[in-house]
């Protein structure tokens, strides 16, 4: 399973050079990946469908309770399903879609790594595992919103998706650690089994909103809903992907995992149910107003997204079901439906329906795909998965807890705007008299047709197995996901026609209503332009009021703290550190005797400590660079001699060599340099040495207290013990340097490798190329 997961990060290192050796078929041999994930992950079908759970644990940080551990129940195994199968379809669509371009190996780089991220996430078994790969999805769909990263739009959608999702990531973060607090354990399968002690933990609020949080603004929700139609930027092989089938989809499944934790609670249900169908409603009242075929399915997309988040909150076996079965519906009619505007936008150069018109005979593939996959958007006729996805929510909003006749209602007109959009999808672009397009329109080749082509026949296969393949696994496997949602097994019955029923007169009147819509649609739309200043105040317009503010305040701390003032820097450090440790020294610690140890100090301690302090106020008061630096010389001498007396000789040594070379460095340096001047006013200097008595006596005082403070020793007798036997050296200061903290001294050695090649290229650069 570990192999499976990473393999994508692997392959995505060596996309670029297969992209570079293989060119045009190089989009069917990594394609080769996601259809191998798809087999592997489809073998375990008949285990999970038939109600077993299967988990992969691989040691990781043990210590701290985390494990790359992977968590395979009907959930997680139908998103890996749903992830691998559109991922492969995708990878052949975006060979199609970017032939030629430059950077196309990149590009499936980012693809692979993403889908490899959206895999860990959904078979993730240790919530810390979880959100590793939640926050890689993050950072791979940056990349790839951002593909064409020399437009500005590009790049500014990127930003605003990476920080609306990445601020939504570190929510989640604080909420995951306070539910592993709360089950007093990070793996899912505890924490599954520990719902009901959750639920009546004092931190069950906290953890509660933090995660919501999360889930809401990767899923897109009112009011973080905005970042998803700009990031209708990337290019159509992203949105296919990110924006209908996985990425947005995550914080779907965060929902439905933990719900057996969180849910059950007046809490959960009102706030999901409440997000969810205003969500719902903004996004379908929104997606027919637009003219731009992705941005028009990017909000009838968060119409869906607000619909799967209220049929979670309402909680039931019938709304469960609903949502399970949605999810796998919307990922196939949204993904064709994206890919159809891509293949439209690349073969005509616009994707604005008021220049489209009468395609249907240039494009008869694309046509046929689209007209598929958005009369299962529509939900409008019997017989395929849209109608039976609509027929199962009105199901779950009738049958709902409480106020079911407003969420019918609301879910009703939520369709009917959906019906609408679908109308401008399908019949715009491809009826009428035909229309002058920036490009010569013509059907678009076989890895660009193909996709949508599968994904939207994938609806009429759906309704022949519900109906004339009862045997077939795919009920088992929603009954395995709802299962896992619900923390119950329930049996699942589908058919595409249950007789005339109210179901069927709300979907009448559903159909009846959109219809009516989109024949008013241009006189409806005058009547809504109305409102159109009150997006002034929407949500985006907060983020980008935020997003300034922010950007001023870092300009002005900037300027404040890092202005090129060198004493500046020092006396902000020295300051913030006084501070903090000050605070903490005399509000945290309980005062022992600190003058114990000076009471003992003999008499040539206290000399050598009085020569120390008369060398550094001959220092403060030296006239001369020389006179300073030959009282520093004396400090750093007189610290050898302390060596010396307390059976350190070597360490003695080192001093004594790095005193010397350091004053004769010095001496040199110094002795090319300006008469010696006092720059600094009087109050500049009382404030300096306030400031440095402060943190003089700030350090003397923390030495005491720590001396004085019983404290166990454990690292002096392990380092004493062990330093001949585990590291073959006496001198147990040196195999401390080398050995037992090795890394940390590369470390030092690197940053002065690098300093010194830093300043090599600025001497270099002073003596105009020659070496010095």
């Amino acid at each position: 399973m570990f192999a499976a997961v990473v393999s994508g990060f692997a392959l995505s290192l060596a996309a670029p050079w297969l992209h570079r050796l293989a060119r045009g078929t190089s989009a069917w041999l990594i394609a080769l990946l996601p259809a191998g994930l798809l087999a592997y992950f489809a073998s375990f079908l008949g285990a999970v469908s038939a109600g077993e759970i299967l988990t992969f644990s691989y040691a990781w940080a043990p210590s701290l309770g985390v494990s790359m551990s992977f968590y395979v129940d009907g959930l997680s195994l139908l998103f890996a399903l749903l992830i691998s199968g559109i991922g492969g379809l995708v990878v052949i669509y975006a060979g199609g879609y970017l032939a030629g371009h430059p950077q196309l190996g990149r590009f499936y780089a980012y693809l692979l790594m993403f889908m490899a991220s959206m895999l860990g996430l959904v078979l993730a078994g240790n919530i810390i595992t979880l959100f590793v790969f939640w926050e890689l999805t993050s950072l791979s769909s940056y990349l790839l919103i951002g593909f064409y990263h020399q437009k500005e739009t590009s790049r500014a959608a990127a930003l605003q998706a990476l920080l609306v999702t990445g601020a939504g990531g570190l929510a989640l973060l604080a909420g995951l650690i306070l539910l592993g607090l709360a089950g007093s354990s990070l793996e899912l399968e505890v924490l599954l089994n520990r719902g009901e002690v959750i639920r009546n933990h004092s931190l069950y609020l906290p953890l509660l909103v933090l995660i919501l949080l999360g889930a809401f603004t990767k899923s897109a929700q009112f009011p973080f809903h905005f970042w998803l139609p700009g990031a209708m930027a990337a290019p159509a092989p992203v949105s296919s992907y990110l924006h209908s089938a996985t990425m947005v989809k995550a914080g779907i499944y965060l929902l439905a995992r933990f719900s057996p934790i969180l849910g059950g609670t007046e809490l959960w249900q009102y706030a999901l149910t409440l997000t969810g169908g205003v969500t719902m409603l903004i996004g379908a009242y929104l997606s027919w107003q637009h003219t731009d075929l992705k941005r028009i399915l990017a909000y009838s997309t968060i119409s869906a997204l607000g619909t799967l988040v209220l049929l979670i909150g309402l909680g039931t076996s019938v709304a469960i079901k609903a949502a399970i079965f949605f999810l796998i519906v919307h990922s196939l009619y949204k993904g064709a439906l994206f890919m159809a505007a891509g293949a439209i936008d690349h073969e005509t150069g616009t994707r604005d329906i008021t220049h489209l018109s009468g395609l249907r005979h240039l494009m008869p593939v694309t046509f046929a795909a689209v007209s598929l996959a958005a009369l299962s958007m529509a939900g409008a006729l019997p017989f395929l998965v849209g109608y039976i996805g609509k027929k199962l929510i009105y199901e779950a909003t009738l049958t709902a807890p409480s106020t079911a006749t407003l969420l019918t209602a609301a879910a009703m007109l939520a369709n009917a705007f959906t019906i609408v959009a679908a109308g401008l999808v399908a019949y715009r672009p491809f009826f009428g008299p035909r229309g002058d397009t920036p490009k010569k329109a013509h059907e678009a080749p076989l890895r660009m047709w193909l996709g949508p082509l599968l994904l939207a026949s994938l609806g009429l296969l759906l309704v022949v197995i519900i109906e004339f393949l009862p045997g077939s696994l795919f009920k088992p496997l929603l009954a395995a996901s709802a299962a896992a949602v619900l923390d119950e097994l329930i049996e699942v019955k589908l058919t595409a026609w249950s007789g005339f029923n109210l179901v069927f007169i709300l979907s009448l009147i559903t159909l009846a209503a959109g219809v009516g819509l989109y024949a008013r649609r241009d006189w409806l739309r005058r009547i809504t332009q109305r409102f159109d200043p009150l997006a002034a105040w929407g949500p985006e317009q907060w983020y980008h009021l935020a997003l300034r503010g922010m950007l001023r305040v870092a300009q002005l701390q900037t300027g404040w703290l890092q202005n090129g003032y060198l004493r500046r820097y020092l006396l902000v450090v020295i300051a913030t550190i006084i501070g903090l440790t000050g605070y903490a020294l005399f509000t945290q610690v309980t005062w022992p005797d600190l003058f114990a140890d000076l009471a003992q100090a003999r008499y040539y301690e206290w000399f050598l400590a009085a020569l120390i302090l008369g060398a550094v106020l001959a220092v403060g008061q030296a006239e001369s660079r020389l006179a300073a630096i030959a009282a520093l010389g004396v400090i750093g001498y007189t610290i050898a001699l302390i060596y010396i007396l307390y059976g350190a000789p070597d360490l003695a040594m080192t001093q004594v060599a790095v005193e010397t070379l350091t004053v004769i460095l010095f001496v040199l340096v110094l002795y090319r340099l300006p008469r010696f001047a006092r720059m600094s006013s009087g109050p500049a200097r009382l404030r300096d040495l306030l400031v440095a008595l402060a943190a003089g006596g700030l350090m003397t005082l923390l030495t005491l207290v720590v001396r004085a403070l019983p404290a166990p020793d454990y690292l002096t007798p392990f380092f004493a013990m062990n330093s001949l036997v585990l590291a073959n050296g006496r001198n147990v200061v040196n195999v401390i340097l080398v050995d037992f903290r090795g890394l940390d001294t590369l470390g030092e050695i690197t940053v002065l490798a690098a300093a010194a090649v830093g300043v090599f290229a600025l001497l270099k650069l002073r003596l105009g190329g020659k070496a010095p």
